[in-house]
């Protein structure tokens, strides 16, 4: 009965053992996320601020904080919209920056 436990346990790790090689070799690529590239970003940005009056729906949908008056202020920039979503929100400058670049990947994505 013992040897019977044994050779299960032997067995079971030898069938575990090449996953875990293989994981630690070749990661999953959804572990990786995707990111844009500066002159993506860029170049997304300068459709932003010239589509402004259409894509500020958008932020005011994301950002329901956001004022008519800050919207007018931001002017598709991004930097002022980073700053806008800090102060309504009273979030971290670093969370402001994670919740548009995560916008960013949506908006992109469209």
């Amino acid at each position: 009965m013992r040897s019977i436990s044994i050779a299960i346990l032997v067995a079971g790790a030898m069938a575990i053992l090449p996953l875990a090689a293989s994981a630690q070799t070749n990661p999953p690529s959804t572990q990786t996320p995707t990111t844009m590239s500066q002159e993506d970003l860029h170049t997304m940005w300068e459709k932003i601020k010239g589509a402004w009056t259409q894509t500020k729906g958008a932020v005011k949908e994301r950002w329901g904080k956001l004022t008519d008056d800050d919207l007018l202020e931001i002017q598709g920039r991004r930097e002022k919209l980073v700053g806008k979503i800090q102060t309504r929100y009273g979030i971290s400058h670093e969370e402001a920056e994670a919740q548009v670049g995560g916008w960013e990947q949506k908006y992109h994505s469209m």
